[in-house]
């Protein structure tokens, strides 16, 4: 088996209103939609774990400081301000991989439509041992 993350990106698309001002029936739509497929791919033992993430606003950049760390609210990593949430899988392939990405890009947004939010593809790194 291989691990891969699936990283949900926010396409910032101007006529694509935050899920915050969504009609709650369509949130509920897309919150029901990748419920059921995260609950699908644990079943089959191909999902690890799973995280929608908060917006950007909440966000901090860390950097290394010699007497403490150095906090600030910018400037941001492009991925930042975009990164919705990811999701970690053990699979055969990175067809089955993009199998699953293509799922989750087609919950659905405002009127029950396809979001197509792009789902960057990441295989994990292994190391001595698997563990890097």
């Amino acid at each position: 088996m291989t691990q891969f993350v699936l990283l949900t990106h926010y396409t910032g698309d101007p006529d694509l209103k935050p899920m915050s001002e969504w009609d709650p029936a369509d949130v509920r739509a897309h919150l029901d939609y990748l419920i059921a497929l995260n609950e699908e791919l644990i079943a089959s033992g191909e999902l690890i774990g799973m995280r929608a993430l908060a917006g950007p606003e909440l966000a901090k950049v860390v950097r290394f400081g010699e007497a403490a760390p150095v906090v600030t609210d910018g400037p941001f990593p492009e991925t930042k301000e975009v990164l919705a949430g990811w999701q970690l899988l053990d699979v055969e392939s990175e067809e089955r991989a993009i199998e699953i990405a293509a799922r989750t890009s087609r919950a659905p947004g405002p009127g029950g439509g396809p979001l197509r939010q792009p789902i960057e593809v990441r295989q994990i790194m292994g190391g001595v041992g698997g563990d890097l």
